[in-house]
């Protein structure tokens, strides 16, 4: 089989499309063929050798952490998938930034951590949503549950996790502010739901939050990090909370809790998708709930590009250069 794999850490041009040999099955686990891998920034951040690694990367790597496909074999003690099984993942079971894979044509799992798809569900739309979604799901079940009438900051409002946050947040009744980088993610934005996109590049966009919201918005949701999470604090309304999930420009700035009563009494969390997904319960629940906002129509997955597996390294390009919008998906 094939994958795609690296030597060293470095830019795109490490990733390699190689053979690829699996081990045979151990107990507990499944080899699931992949018809669709999700493209995510933490990918970019383990090719990089930066981010939550603990221990040095044992070369070659496979990258990736999510992916959707058919059950092809188990081991005689699988009972919850059987072959033939539409199922997707996020993570392996372990330390989510070391514990990769996904970037093959075929890949061993243990079984726990697949989740059969429900019709309605495409195997592309899965591979898009498992990791982003469940994003959302923390952010919005474990942090922060707007309410109608609440106005919401959310910071890269066209990317993967910040276009699912526009519509959850719209289909709970908040009035939704998104930044983003161009006029085609504002337009992209205002479609899903997005009531105010500010270009930041264009415009400062505390100013501008402040002239929509004399008042301060209700919640900041963060995926972007050191560029964007200590000024957000200058448009919160008192006690209002922000969430940083994601460090697209690196992490914040160590935080002066006292600049916290400071700025108005106000709340922060910085969440870890691995605590929200930890129990196996929790992981269904967040699951059928996110399957069913897709299937109900509330949110809508935005899959404007897909790449080859093979061609990966522009894929990469294109996201580290803030290129994509939406969810990007990689096709075996």
């Amino acid at each position: 089989m094939k994958a795609i794999r690296i030597h060293q850490n470095g830019g795109p041009e490490v990733l390699k499309w190689e053979d690829h040999q699996l081990p045979p099955l151990k107990a507990g686990e499944a080899r699931i063929k992949h018809s669709a891998i999700s493209l995510n920034f933490s990918d970019i951040n383990v090719r990089r050798g930066g981010f939550y690694i603990a221990n040095p990367l044992q070369f070659p790597v496979v990258l990736g952490n999510e992916g959707a496909g058919v059950v092809a074999e188990i081991a005689p003690d699988v009972t919850n998938v059987k072959v033939g099984d539409r199922v997707a993942y996020v993570g392996s079971g372990g330390p989510f930034y070391e514990n990769t894979g996904s970037y093959a044509e075929e890949r061993n799992l243990p079984a726990r951590v697949l989740v059969k798809l429900p019709d309605g569900i495409s195997e592309q739309v899965a591979a898009a949503i498992m990791l982003k979604g469940l994003t959302a799901s923390m952010v919005i079940n474990r942090v922060y549950k707007p309410k109608k009438g609440d106005k919401v900051l959310i910071h890269a409002a066209a990317s993967g996790v910040g276009l699912l946050l526009v519509q959850w947040c719209k289909h709970l009744g908040a009035t939704v502010l998104g930044t983003v980088g161009s006029q085609d993610k504002a337009w992209l934005v205002a479609a899903n739901g997005c009531d105010h996109p500010i270009l930041y590049r264009e415009t400062d966009f505390v100013a501008e939050v402040k002239k929509i919201v004399p008042g301060g918005v209700h919640a900041v949701l963060d995926g972007v990090g050191k560029d964007t999470f200590l000024p957000s604090l200058d448009v919160m309304r008192p006690f209002a909370t922000i969430c940083n999930y994601g460090n697209a420009s690196g992490h914040p700035d160590p935080l002066d809790l006292l600049l916290l009563a400071k700025k108005g009494s106000l709340l922060v969390s910085r969440p870890a998708f691995s605590t929200h997904i930890a129990d196996p319960t929790d992981y269904k629940v967040a699951c059928d709930e996110m399957f069913q906002l897709v299937i109900s129509g509330a949110i809508k997955v935005d899959l404007s590009k897909t790449y080859a597996l093979k061609d990966v390294a522009q894929a990469h390009r294109d996201l580290e250069d803030r290129k994509t919008m939406g969810s990007v998906v990689l096709i075996p």
